[in-house]
């Protein structure tokens, strides 16, 4: 992939049909059809994109868990990664092998308690796939949305990629990845903000999120879900401000910080409906630099529309 001074992010966004896994392969195809060799340096597809999400239990979501490297999603981004010389993330739910199963639970045993949630049999994970077409790195989210409480396994922290230029220091999470396990410890004052400190401490230039997120409901006559757009910037509030510090007599403590460190936040959603939940499309780019008071939404879609958007930044 030739360097440049330009940043090329595609965002896939589309309405996946649960459960039909090649039908939503063909889909992603089809949309990505359009993308040429060597125009991009990033494609990202939602959480889950292939097999949908709201599955109600584990043994609904049990045939269509994949082994990593070998399954539909890992297959998909392979090819499409290899096709345009580029760099391809994509969610998708991870079967657990059978040691990892029996491993949880002599743990659960061993704590002579059994825990809230079932016995897990997956993980909501994600792959990331490099321009040759090679495994590039792996992740597990982190803070399980009650839906995925049914049957996944939650990862133990963050990812960031080391990647070439303009790629640079990537860091990621999944969805509710941008919340917190315990929401009622959260304070717009204090956070914790789990997510964006640790792309903070990573130096990151660029944190990604792949999103099955749920609509706000909000204004459902408006074309984009202002609400959420909102929402996710509120929760990244320590790349825009000093910390979590509020106020400008907080955000002046140090001056230099006015023009900080540039952090560019891509939320990759999925829209659609599945089993009754609707689902909040707008995907979007944000540019967040540290100290300056207030995040820049750069674009975003719409919370119905289905297809590729392409952002070209210059760095």
């Amino acid at each position: 992939m030739a360097s440049s001074s330009a940043l090329r992010i595609a965002v896939v966004q589309f309405a996946p049909k649960i459960g039909q896994v090649q039908v939503n392969v063909a889909r992603a195809r089809e949309l990505c059809r359009q993308l040429r060799l060597r125009s991009l340096d990033l494609v990202c597809f939602p959480e889950m994109i292939m097999s949908g999400y709201n599955f109600e239990n584990a043994q609904a979501i049990s045939p269509f868990l994949e082994h990593p490297k070998t399954g539909p999603t890992s297959q998909f981004c392979a090819e499409l990664a290899s096709r345009l010389e580029c760099y391809v993330f994509a969610g998708y739910p991870e079967r657990l092998n059978n040691d990892e199963i029996l491993k949880e639970l002599l743990s659960r045993k061993k704590l002579a308690a059994e825990s809230e949630n079932p016995q897990p049999v997956g993980a909501n994970s994600a792959v990331l796939y490099g321009p040759d077409g090679e495994w590039v790195g792996h992740y597990r989210k982190t803070n399980l949305f009650i839906t995925d409480k049914s049957w996944a396994k939650p990862g133990t922290g963050f990812a960031t990629f080391h990647l070439p230029f303009p790629l640079r220091t990537l860091s990621f999470g999944v969805c509710n990845d941008l919340n917190v396990v315990d929401s009622d410890t959260w304070t717009l004052e204090d956070g914790p903000y789990e997510i964006a400190d640790y792309a903070l401490s990573q130096n990151a230039d660029m944190l990604v999120l792949l999103n099955a997120w749920l609509d706000s409901g909000k204004e459902e006559n408006k074309d984009t879900d202002w609400d959420t757009l909102n929402y996710w910037a509120a929760r990244l509030r320590p790349l825009w401000v000093n910390g979590s510090a509020t106020g400008e007599e907080k955000r002046e403590e140090n001056n230099e910080s006015a023009n900080g460190k540039e952090t560019l936040v891509v939320v990759c959603n999925r829209t659609g409906e599945e089993n009754g939940k609707t689902f909040a499309g707008s995907s979007a780019i944000y540019s967040m630099h540290r100290g300056s008071g207030r995040p820049k939404l750069l674009d975003m879609m719409g919370r119905k529309e289905e297809g590729v958007r392409v952002w070209n930044l210059l760095l």
